[in-house]
Formats: structure tokens, C-alpha cells, sequence
């Protein structure tokens, strides 16, 4: 009952008072007071456009930030349809060994797909690694135990796992792929739905509308979680629109003929107040939101970004890398980093509420295996990590905060995408969006 009770507040948050405007293609408000923070969109945009989208960009073209690690081959764990996409814009493109940097090629081989983690074993040193069904559930007791008591708000994949991928996010960029309808649909709702902290009256369980106007009863912790959810999708809906396919007639969505550019009939049909009654601003909204939350974690772990080399094997592009993060990234940030204060949530000693809170964000990030096009799984992957990372570095003690290479790579990566999104609602679909006031 109290998981019940407890899973309310995962979905009914959004503290954004929005008004409709009744103008085509409007789809902010005057209100430029971002929820819980004290703090102004206004003021972001500009930080954001002028400082922190171009930094970024030219972070993550760095060889220390542009190969991410990852599992793409985890087996879905909720339903056994991945609705696999076959379209070619949804493939993950190979990743040439000698593109990757020097420090990462002794640890992969090269196959036909990608950048596959190396097999040491030969067969005359094989191991016998049969083990009876009884250790093997005894062994993973041990895993869910040693799982529960990590600091980790995401499943974060193995760097000993013989399916871990090194993946050239540049050759593989963010966008549309065609992969749309039920199977799409399904990884929503199984994020919204499933995992939603529901109010105890609630009697509707599925109408997660009818969840979203009842913000009112809602703590901070349920705000906070709901709203970095909605920032998520909301980002990567932008992102979509942002990089869509127009195929020709001829070419459908092979990705063989055609051209990418923006769609502001599906921007519209996305945000639009008069098409989603009125929510659509307040989804937008959350994007500056969770860009608050992720800056928030940067600086907090400021003096671990300070500390490492960011070695690829080329000296030159590793300290330049470091001037980017400590000299430019860390300093623009610093007069942001304390309008939202994660020392607002779990006060009164609630571990409980926050082990909830921890479990069923991981949920979220188990979810990302049952996504059925290879592209949109790398970066759902790499976007919730990047949220699991922010998360787990907010609520650490300072002075014990670690993090994987794969970690900040997601982490930096993560935030480039909420950047961008930010720097789209104000330049390619500025003509969509009110001027604030």
C-alpha cells in the first residue's frame, strides 16, 4: 500500500502556471518564472545561447566525450516485443577502430556493427564457467543486494561485458527515424504510467491528465521526479523535431532519399496549447527545469571534473579539453548552480521515500532496453544515464562523489541535448514560441 501511495508523485507534477494563448503558434507565456527555482527562463536562454550551447558543442566533438560505451543488446525485461525498427535511419552506423582514441583500442576488437568490448580468453586458457541454478540464485540475491545499496539512480552497463560498445555519438547523431506508433507509445506509457507515483484517491489509473491536475497535492519530491521525466520527453520530442526526415515519395524512410530539416507542423502538433489542451507550454517548460538540475550536478561535482587529465593518448587535445570543462564550462555555470537546492528534498531523515524515489528511476532506465530502434535506444540510453548521473552526484555526500568515464561522458553529453533543445525554442522555432516579458 505505501508503494502505492508512494508512486504518486512520480506522474501528476507540473507546477508550471501556464496561460493559453489564443494566437497561432504560441506556445509560451508571460510567466518566465521557472517552478521551484528561483530563477527566470529569460535568464537561462540567455547563458544558454550565448555561453553554454557553443561550449558545449565543442565538448563533445572532444575524443574523450564523443565515444560512449554502451549495452545495446540487454534483453527488454517488461514485454518480450521490442517492436524492432528495420528502417535504415534507425541503425547505429560502425565505428572504425582507428577512429577511436589511443587509451581505448587496447580494450576492443573490431566487428562488422560496431566497437565491441575484447574476449582475453583463448581456448586453451578457457574457464569452466558452468554453475549450478542454485548459485546462480544465490548470486543474484547477492547482485540485488550489493544493487539496492548503490549510490546509482540508473543501471549502468558493465565495462567488463563482452556486448559493451563504443559508439561514435558524432557518426550517430539525435534525431528522427521514423520509429513512431505502438511500440513508441508503449515506452511512454510504461515510464508514465507504470512508474507513476499515484495520489491514494486516485481512481483513474491510466488518465495521467487527470494525475497532472492534481499538482496541488503533490510534494516537492513529486514535482521534482515528475518534471524531470516531462523535461526528458519534452527534450527529445524537441530534438526530433528539430532533425526530421522528408522523404520523398519514392524513398519512404529508407534515409536513401529525401532531406532533413525542421518540422514545425509536428513542433505545433506537439506543443501547441490548442492541441494539447493547454499542457504543451508546461511540457516545454520542464526543459529548463531539468537543465537547471543537470547544471546544478556539474558544479557540485566541480572539483572531480578539475581533477581528471580526460586522457585519449593525444596530449594536446586532452589539455584543451581540460581548459573547455575547468576554465570556460565550470566558471559560466557557477552563478547558476544554486537556484535549485537539492537539500530541499528527502528532509526528516526519509530514506524510504528516497529509495523509492532511486528504485523506480532505474525502472526508467531498464525501460531504455525495450526500445526498439538501435539509434533512439543509444541516446534514451544516454539521456537517462546522463539524468541518473545528475541525480546520484545531488545526492552524495560531496566529498564522495565517483563517477565511470561512461558516467561523465553521459553526463556532458546529456546536457549538450537539453542545451541544444534550449537553443532550438529560441532560434529554429523562435516563430513558435511568445517573446517573454
Amino acid at each position: 500500500m505505501f508503494l502505492r501511495v508512494c508512486l504518486t508523485f512520480f506522474c501528476l507534477i507540473f507546477s508550471c502556471y501556464l496561460v493559453q494563448n489564443n494566437e497561432e503558434c504560441r506556445l509560451t507565456n508571460s510567466n518566465d518564472q521557472i517552478d521551484d527555482c528561483n530563477c527566470r527562463i529569460s535568464d537561462l536562454n540567455e547563458l544558454n545561447n550565448q555561453h553554454i550551447y557553443p561550449l558545449l558543442q565543442e565538448i563533445v566533438s572532444k575524443n574523450y566525450f564523443r565515444f560512449f560505451p554502451v549495452n545495446l543488446r540487454k534483453k527488454c525485461l517488461f514485454w518480450s516485443d521490442d517492436g524492432q525498427c528495420s528502417r535504415r535511419t534507425c541503425a547505429i552506423k560502425p565505428c572504425p577502430i582507428e577512429d577511436l582514441p589511443e587509451a581505448l583500442r587496447g580494450k576492443t576488437i573490431h566487428d562488422n556493427e560496431h566497437c565491441s568490448m575484447l574476449d582475453t580468453n583463448s581456448s586453451l586458457g578457457s574457464i569452466n564457467t558452468n554453475i549450478s541454478e542454485e548459485h546462480k540464485e544465490t548470486i543474484k540475491t547477492w547482485m540485488q543486494f550489493d544493487d539496492v545499496q548503490s549510490d546509482n539512480f540508473c543501471d549502468v552497463d558493465d565495462d567488463s561485458s563482452t556486448d559493451l560498445e563504443y559508439i561514435d555519438l558524432l557518426a550517430n547523431p539525435e534525431r528522427y527515424t521514423g520509429y513512431t506508433g505502438a511500440s513508441t507509445q508503449r515506452i511512454w506509457s510504461a515510464i508514465y504510467n507504470e512508474n507513476c507515483f499515484f495520489l491514494p484517491d486516485s481512481k483513474i489509473f491510466y488518465d495521467l491528465r487527470e494525475k497532472r491536475l492534481n499538482i496541488n497535492k503533490m510534494c516537492l519530491e513529486g514535482r521534482t521526479f515528475y518534471r524531470l521525466i516531462s523535461g526528458l520527453h519534452t527534450s527529445i520530442t524537441i530534438h526530433l523535431c528539430a532533425r526530421y526526415f522528408f522523404p520523398t515519395i519514392a524513398g519512404g524512410y529508407s534515409g536513401s532519399d529525401g532531406h532533413w530539416g525542421p518540422n514545425f507542423d509536428e513542433f505545433k502538433l506537439r506543443f501547441d496549447p490548442e492541441v494539447t489542451a493547454g499542457e504543451g507550454p508546461k511540457w516545454l517548460k520542464n526543459v529548463y527545469f531539468l537543465y537547471l538540475i543537470e547544471l546544478r550536478a556539474l558544479h557540485k561535482a566541480r572539483d572531480l571534473f578539475q581533477e581528471q587529465t580526460y586522457f585519449t593518448g593525444n596530449d594536446t587535445d586532452d589539455s584543451h579539453t581540460k581548459v573547455l570543462i575547468v576554465e570556460k564550462l565550470l566558471e559560466k555555470i557557477e552563478p547558476f548552480a544554486n537556484y535549485f537546492t537539492e537539500d530541499l528534498l528527502f528532509q526528516n531523515d526519509n530514506d524510504l521515500l528516497k529509495f523509492e524515489f532511486k528504485q523506480h528511476f532505474r525502472n526508467v532506465s531498464r525501460i531504455m532496453d525495450c526500445v526498439g530502434c538501435d539509434k533512439c535506444r543509444l541516446w534514451g540510453k544516454l539521456q537517462v544515464q546522463a539524468l541518473g548521473t545528475a541525480l546520484k552526484i545531488l545526492f552524495a555526500d560531496h566529498d564522495s562523489i565517483q563517477l565511470q568515464r561512461s558516467e561523465m561522458v553521459a553526463l556532458l553529453n546529456g546536457f549538450n541535448r537539453i542545451s541544444t533543445s534550449l537553443y532550438h525554442l529560441k532560434n529554429t522555432f523562435k516563430s513558435c514560441m511568445k517573446k517573454e516579458t
